[in-house]
């Protein structure tokens, strides 16, 4: 076997493990359970590079995924330029900050998307 022919098995391998994560990920949001839940700051020490938000997920008591989510932190990853709703969090006037997560079988809540709550509408923030 040469050495070409080793390194196509290699990559081919490598393509097949990442598009077996995003098909369980993709198989996961559809099949379980999607919710909106109240955020809070929280403010990380990682070494990874990037920009996100770091999130505490905050539900209401009587909500029917409470254990699931109560005091979690999920990472919401954000494009490098500045998004209107960053610079609104730092005022008392604030709006709230809503994610959509997903709720696997096991493990932490996977966040989707973001919401800014305005007189009790959720409104889905365009991050691209």
């Amino acid at each position: 076997m040469t050495l070409t022919r080793k390194g196509l098995i290699l990559a081919a391998f490598q393509c097949l493990l990442v598009l077996s994560l995003s098909g369980k990920l993709l198989y996961d949001r559809s099949t379980c359970p999607r919710v909106w839940v109240k955020t809070a700051r929280w403010d990380p020490n990682l070494p990874i590079r990037g920009r996100y938000l770091a999130l505490r997920l905050t539900p209401e008591r009587d909500a029917q995924w409470y254990p699931q989510t109560y005091g979690q932190m999920v990472l919401f990853f954000v494009p490098e330029h500045t998004l209107p709703f960053e610079t609104m969090r730092a005022g008392r006037d604030a709006p709230e900050l809503w994610a959509e997560v997903t709720i696997p079988r096991k493990g932490p809540p996977r966040p989707i998307r973001l919401a800014i709550k305005k007189a009790g509408q959720l409104e889905p923030l365009r991050i691209n």
